[in-house]
């Protein structure tokens, strides 16, 4: 010890090295005797010189180094420093000693770190100053100290440490110093001249305002005096302790103040977090603080959300962002409480500036040129701590369900970030939240939970997240919520019966308690046993199907909606697990859902943007489910999407009716909905607007019908519903032509509008769909060939449309004659004259098919026809009158009418044009009228003068033979005798090549009795006949008619004659189809040609193709090219 004092003091080359080396020495011996040497120290101090460096520096590590002492002597050491203190009082008002205290306080340091003995002397004048009575001997020094330079940091914590001591027994005083040294000129020049009268609420606007950098060394000697006094204020409220409350409204003024004034640097913000970390600390060490109202809590968190919001985005350097937020919680503990929209704002930005850091490996790389790089892990794993905590203050604060809300909603963006590390924090988080809740039981069970839903469904998305992490994370955040959802299941339920068990005691005689067997046997919410192992293990898809059972039905529709929200997200794994998610919840509790409309609707609009392929079909398969329970209201929300309809709302459709019964009553409330059918608005009988929305809902009734009825899904029901579909598309038809509603473009629509089809299209194409996608073609065959569709198009002809429709179906023995027949007797006496308008023109139609005695009595179809003798409209009347004058009810007009047809049959030969068309017309009427059993023999006599007229000059008549004839064939085709079969063969060519005629009557009479004669001659393959017939004009369409013709039928010689007639036909079209008919022959049938035609047809044919040679379609000239090389090698070989 001896040669340690010795040396501590000597001056040597080595200087401070040698002397601190001595002292280490004597700090040694302090290990196995501490009193010995504080009792020297103590004597060194107390001498009244101002102690040499060395024994500062033996006070200082022994103060400083916590290995040293035990509790014990610590504790002992600390006293004995105090009393050191209070002893070495009388020295403040030496001159020599204050100058060389002062001397030594500020002398520069020559490292960056602080050397013990200045540390030490910092705090032990602080000491000083505490124990000195004299106040103004406290300021005075106090002053002299601050107006030192405040340019090092451990120099401004050093005055800071010794104003805090000095306040210990001096707070209004040292009060009072710093805020004249606040007020001092040099310390005005540090603040830029800013005036604090704006306040704390200046905050964000002060932080962002240009600082002029300081250049002289004056201005680097008050530069950050702020900082100074912002630690000095930090310090006094550490240092008062039990005397702080009433001072902390002033104290947190003039920080603020300070923070929004100072030079905004590092070093500025972490000395105000810092001097905000000691006052926090000293509040919540007082006990009384929960009954103080802090005044300056709402500035204070105006400026530690500038402070975030200043923070850089994309780097992590320091511990800032976890001190702001421990700040926040530990101010969210004192009163008064923050208002929604102010915690709402400090939330968010709590949440962004920790979640919406990049990624740890960004965050490194943003550090590795630094000197010492921070160890970004352990600083954002220490700032993520700190925003949990914070969460769980929030709660612990205010235990509710609204608050629990209140959190949850502001994290649901992040739960939905596009970004994966967003998400996984943010969902790290929020499990945490739950983790807390569920293991320390805040929230009252009694309390309803808030769009608990829509948490289950965010979490449930990310349990199929593609982070590994991620999904770990929501599975236990899953797990959590529901022990802590059941838990509150549990205790309402325990709470009902508890209440109910209550109710009937009071009822009984003994009271509940009378008797030392009754004890409450009701657990307790605590005690309620969970399977906790259970639901930890689950894969995603059982932990929702697990945890959806506990739901409200609000609740679980929450989660239905967050998952149709999901639907919508940028993220192909984020839409795929909403759709799963979607699925399993319909799945398991489609069938509880009240309200399923507003659910339809949204999946609807998230399909029109969705690019997935698996999560559509699984969202279309949801609607399939949803369709079992809530077909109607389903079905209603879809008709909005049916105005037109498109390609989105057709799968939804399908979708609807991909299970056969429920397709059955999807058509069920869809021709529910095509029934109601108001007046056109404008109506007198009532208002416009129920109506205007009912024509908008039929017409999109129509709409889906039409496009439905051709889909697989809805195929076989649409045959089953076959009768009643089709009395109601007629009916709609004729509707549709009383609204007289736009049947085409109008001036100004754009491209997308012109493009829709009108209502009058839509409902004419669904009656044609629906005869051709049920196996009844042969009747759309019988209107398409005979251009009937057209007379749809009107209300005068509408009723002849009908007619013909029914007619066909008669000609062409439709099964479905007798259940359309039950389904039309009800509709004479709807309420709609339309619907009883349409009943009777099948019915009287109807009269002439077998099956109608089949379904209905002579006497019971004359009494319906009676009946409607008293319809109120005209024509339904007239039209039972016709019926009732019918042949089946008076055989006797059969012997007259077939006696008439010699009598019209002369008149055929009559020079008047228009007289010989009317004759024709009129047999056509009496062969209907007749049938196949009326007409008999007479069949072949009209046949013959049908015929005749097929090279009639005049258009007209050649049309009206063509139609006679047609006529003729389809009464006959079950019952045609040889003789007319003969006429029909004779007649193919004839009609074959009228096919090309000039005139389009002509054409499309000649269509339809080509078609007649192949059906009565039993040709195959009818239904590509008639589409050759119909629609197609190629070469192709061409050969397939001759080969038709040629392979079925033996009058070859006959067709090879009839052809070569009409190479002299003056029409170019006909003579042009004539010779490619003959080239066909010629090319397949060579030898059978040579042995028929003669020089003269040779001579024909080869003048008739050097004639096609000239024509003005290629193909034609390139067809005769051939024909007539053919010829001419053909008339080269010897016979």
């Amino acid at each position: 010890m001896k040669l340690a004092l010795e040396n501590m003091t000597k001056s040597t080359e080595l200087k401070e090295v040698y002397q601190d080396a001595a002292s280490n020495l004597l700090v040694a011996i302090c290990k196995h005797s501490w009193q010995r040497v504080t009792q020297h120290l103590e004597s060194e101090v107390l001498t009244g010189v101002f102690p040499h460096r060395s024994f500062l520096y033996v006070m200082g590590v022994l103060t400083s180094n916590q290995k040293l002492f035990n509790q014990g002597e610590k504790a002992c050491w600390e006293e004995q420093l105090i009393q050191i203190a209070v002893k070495s009082v009388q020295f403040l008002n030496t001159n020599v000693w204050s100058k060389e205290l002062l001397q030594a306080l500020t002398k520069p340091d020559q490292t960056q770190e602080q050397p013990p003995e200045k540390a030490f002397l910092f705090a032990f004048y602080g000491l000083v100053l505490q124990a000195e009575e004299n106040s103004a001997t406290v300021r005075t020094h106090l002053q002299t100290l601050l107006e030192t330079s405040h340019q090092w940091s451990k120099q401004r914590e050093g005055i800071a440490l010794t104003v805090g001591l000095a306040a210990a027994h001096h707070l209004d005083h040292v009060w009072a110093v710093l805020e004249q040294f606040g007020r001092s000129a040099p310390i005005k020049r540090s603040l830029h001249s800013f005036s604090p009268k704006g306040g704390a609420s200046t905050a964000l606007t002060l932080l962002t305002c240009p600082r002029p950098p300081a250049q002289t060394s004056e201005d680097l000697w008050w530069k950050w005096t702020s900082s100074t006094i912002l630690l000095a204020y930090g310090q006094m409220a550490a240092k008062a302790q039990a005397h702080i409350l009433p001072w902390v409204d002033n104290i947190l003024s003039r920080m603020i103040f300070y923070f929004n004034c100072g030079s905004w640097d590092e070093t500025l913000k972490q000395s105000f977090l810092t001097a905000i970390l000691m006052l926090v600390g000293a509040i919540s060490r007082n006990e009384g603080a929960h009954s103080y109202k802090f005044s300056q809590l709402s500035q204070l968190f105006e400026c530690l959300m500038a402070l975030m919001e200043k923070e850089p985005q994309n780097t992590l350097c320091s511990s800032t962002l976890e001190q702001t937020i421990r700040i926040i919680s530990s101010l969210c503990k004192l009163r008064p409480a923050l208002d929604s929209e102010k915690k709402s704002r400090l939330l968010s930005i709590c949440l962004h500036s920790v979640l919406a850091l990049p990624g740890l490996d960004a965050l490194e790389k943003h550090t590795c040129l630094f000197l010492e790089p921070p160890n970004v892990q352990t600083l954002y794993s220490k700032a993520s701590e700190a925003l949990d905590e914070m969460l769980q203050t929030f709660i612990t604060q205010n235990p509710t369900a609204d608050e629990l809300h209140f959190l949850l909603s502001h994290m649901y963006t992040w739960l939905a970030s596009e970004k994966a590390h967003e998400r996984q924090r943010a969902v790290h988080s929020c499990t945490a939240l739950l983790k807390f809740l569920n293991h320390n039981h805040y929230l009252d069970p009694k309390e309803d939970f808030k769009q608990i839903g829509q948490l289950m469904g965010m979490l449930g998305i990310l349990c199929q997240d593609p982070s590994r992490a991620t999904r770990r994370s929501s599975l236990q955040g899953l797990a959590h919520l529901y022990q802590l959802l059941r838990r509150h299941r549990e205790a309402s339920t325990v709470d009902t019966v508890a209440h109910g068990q209550l109710s009937q005691a009071s009822k009984d005689e003994a009271p509940l308690g009378s008797s030392g067997d009754q004890k409450a046997t009701l657990a307790t919410p605590q005690e309620v046993a969970f399977p906790k192992d259970r639901i930890f293990q689950l894969g995603s898809s059982q932990v929702i199907k697990e945890v959806t059972k506990h739901l409200t039905g609000a609740e679980l529709t929450d989660l239905i909606w967050t998952a149709i929200d999901g639907l919508g997200s940028s993220s192909t794994f984020h839409v795929q697990a909403a759709a799963n998610m979607l699925l399993t919840a319909i799945q398991e509790h489609g069938a509880e859902l009240e309200t399923v409309a507003n659910l339809g609707r949204a999946i609807h609009l998230q399909l029109r943007c969705g690019r997935i392929p698996q999560a559509q079909e699984n969202a279309l398969r949801a609607i399939t489910l949803l369709a079992r329970n809530h077909t109607p209201a389903l079905v209603a929300t879809f008709l909005d999407f049916c105005v037109p309809l498109d390609s989105h709302a057709f799968q939804l459709w399908r979708a609807l009716g991909a299970e056969q019964c429920v397709s059955r009553q999807v058509l069920a409330v869809l021709l529910s909905w095509l029934q109601e059918r108001p007046l056109p608005i404008g109506a007198s009988d009532s208002s416009t607007q129920p109506k205007e929305k009912a024509y908008l809902r039929s017409l999109a009734a129509m709409n889906a019908l039409h496009g439905l009825q051709v889909t697989r899904e809805f195929r076989r029901a649409v045959q089953e519903a076959y009768p009643q579909l089709l009395l109601a598309f007629l009916t709609q038809t004729h509707y549709i032509l009383e609204l007289g509603l736009p049947t085409g473009p109008q001036p100004g629509q754009q491209a997308p509008e012109a493009d829709v089809p009108s209502p009058q299209r839509t409902s004419l194409q669904a009656l044609k769909s629906l005869l051709s996608s049920t196996g009844h073609w042969q009747d759309f065959a019988h209107l398409e060939l005979q251009g009937a569709w057209e007379l749809f198009s009107t209300v005068h002809t509408y009723p002849q449309g009908v007619s013909r429709l029914a007619r066909a179906m008669v000609q062409n023995r439709c099964r479905q004659i007798q259940e359309v027949l039950r389904q039309l007797l009800p509709s004479l006496q709807s309420q709609e004259e339309r619907e009883r308008k349409v009943a009777i023109l099948l019915l009287t139609e109807f009269l002439h098919s077998p099956a109608f005695l089949e379904t209905l009595s002579k006497q019971d179809a004359l009494d319906v026809l009676a009946q409607s003798l008293r319809d109120p409209s005209p024509e339904v009347r007239v039209l039972s009158l016709q019926g009732l004058g019918h042949v089946l009810f008076h055989p006797e007009k059969g012997s007259l009418l077939r006696g008439q047809l010699p009598l019209l049959l002369n008149g055929l030969f009559q020079k008047s044009e228009p007289v010989v068309e009317c004759v024709m017309g009129t047999v056509s009427d009496v062969l209907h009228r007749l049938g196949a059993c009326g007409v008999g023999v007479q069949c072949l006599n009209v046949a013959i003068n049908a015929r005749s007229y097929f090279t009639d000059e005049r258009d007209r008549i050649r049309a009206a033979a063509m139609a006679l004839f047609g006529e003729l064939v389809a009464v006959m085709a079950g019952e045609a005798p040889r003789s007319l079969r003969t006429q029909v063969h004779q007649s193919m060519v004839p009609l074959l090549l009228h096919l090309k005629d000039r005139c389009p009557a002509v054409v499309t009479q000649a269509k339809f009795a080509f078609y007649r004669c192949a059906v009565l001659l039993h040709w195959p393959l009818q239904y590509t006949l008639f589409c050759s017939l119909a629609w197609e004009r190629g070469l192709s369409a061409r050969h397939f008619l001759w080969t038709c013709l040629m392979t079925h039928s033996q009058k070859f010689s006959i067709h090879l004659a009839q052809a070569l007639s009409y190479l002299h036909s003056p029409c170019h079209h006909i003579r042009t189809w004539a010779a490619r008919f003959l080239g066909y022959t010629i090319c397949y049938h060579p030898q059978a040609v040579s042995q028929m035609v003669n020089d003269a047809d040779t001579k024909l044919l080869f003048c008739t193709f050097k004639d096609l040679k000239k024509d003005t379609e290629p193909g034609i000239r390139e067809f005769a090219t051939k024909q007539l090389s053919f010829l001419q090698q053909a008339a080269a070989k010897p016979q």
